[in-house]
């Protein structure tokens, strides 16, 4: 009986979950070397798009040199980084190529399997729509990422900060998608008739703080607001520095003021951590304790990170940390959001 029933149904949802969690970790992995790229000031050395031709990285002096020629036109380099060598060039062109190539692998290690699922008929019932949704919103991540390089190469010494945003938003968006998919598949390799989690009210409200704080880090990153201000509680001597230049209308500081920006992200994170513990305390009530606890410890160490980016005056490997750490708390609320949402079934 068992072996007919294995001809018969020959979904492989616990592989297919196995496969997700893999590029999960790729995903985390992108959002670290992304990281880095912004905080070197790399993501403007690659001036053209080449989706499959510019897998290839320059191989001779003449082809460095017309790459570095290329950089040379565009303000960045002409209002900030005028005298700067090759091998300069060569320092911010690695972090950006790899945080271009790892894309690439992150593309075809979910295409080529998914094809090759599909194909052999190993995705369950209703989940082969979700899955290809999550693959063309992955090509969708690669075109944004080149609409936000595209912000910073004619007038602009920088990227968009708000295109910067929608770009982070978008790769964290799809991972949280492909641990919920995961997370589903999970359940059916245990019961076939396991049906999808939902969405409860709070675990939507928690996540959805979550996500608008990650919006303001964005903010924060884009727009270099972390060294305004190197101190914590206190920004300078107040809570909130006197004189500050306001911009009109007055909504419009929330998303283009640094000093305004900076003093929201730092408040918001409370508000966000007060959702994200509640989560946890819904989601030990359902049973997942694990998801809980990894919920608890990733919004202290969250809270922590932040406060000595801001007080190292935003070091590289700290700043990075609490980016990737970022994507890892997503990750725990993600799963215990699942959690709920199976108990509430």
């Amino acid at each position: 009986m068992l072996q007919a029933s294995s001809t018969l149904y020959p979904a492989r949802p616990r592989t297919l979950s196995i496969w997700l969690f893999a590029v999960a970790a790729l995903i985390v992995l992108m959002v670290m070397v992304g990281g880095i790229t912004r905080l070197t000031e790399s993501g403007l050395s690659i001036t053209q798009w080449k989706p499959i031709s510019g897998i290839i990285p320059p191989l001779t002096q003449e082809q460095w040199l017309a790459e570095f020629a290329n950089y040379q036109r565009i303000p960045e380099y002409q209002l900030l980084n005028k005298g700067m060598t090759l091998a300069g060039f060569k320092a911010i062109f690695f972090w950006e190529y790899l945080h271009r190539l790892l894309g690439r692998v992150i593309g075809m290690a979910f295409a080529l399997p998914l094809i090759w699922f599909a194909v052999r008929k190993r995705i369950p019932a209703g989940y082969g729509w979700r899955l290809t949704a999550l693959l063309a919103l992955g090509g969708l991540q690669g075109a944004i990422g080149w609409w936000m390089v595209a912000s910073g190469l004619s007038v602009r010494t920088d990227v968009s900060h708000i295109r910067l945003a929608v770009h982070l938003v978008t790769a964290l968006v799809i991972l949280s998608g492909i641990i919920w998919t995961a997370m589903d598949l999970r359940a059916v390799a245990r019961h076939r008739l396991s049906t999808p989690a939902r969405f409860t009210p709070i675990a939507m409200a928690a996540l959805l703080l979550l996500f608008v704080q990650i919006i303001f880090g964005a903010f924060t990153a884009g727009l270099d607001a972390g060294y305004a201000f190197a101190s914590w509680p206190l920004m300078g001597d107040t809570l909130f520095p006197a004189n500050v230049p306001m911009t009109t209308p007055a909504w419009t500081n929330a998303v283009d003021n640094p000093v305004v920006v900076q003093f929201i992200h730092r408040w918001l994170a409370f508000v966000a951590a007060a959702g994200l513990l509640t989560l946890a305390w819904r989601a030990a009530s359902a049973g997942a304790r694990c998801s809980a606890y990894a919920v608890i410890a990733l919004v202290i160490f969250q809270i922590l990170l932040g406060i000595f980016t801001l007080l190292s005056g935003v070091q590289i490997d700290i700043a990075v940390a609490h980016q990737v750490n970022a994507a890892l708390l997503l990750i725990a609320a993600t799963s215990a959001t699942h959690a709920t949402g199976k108990r509430a079934l």
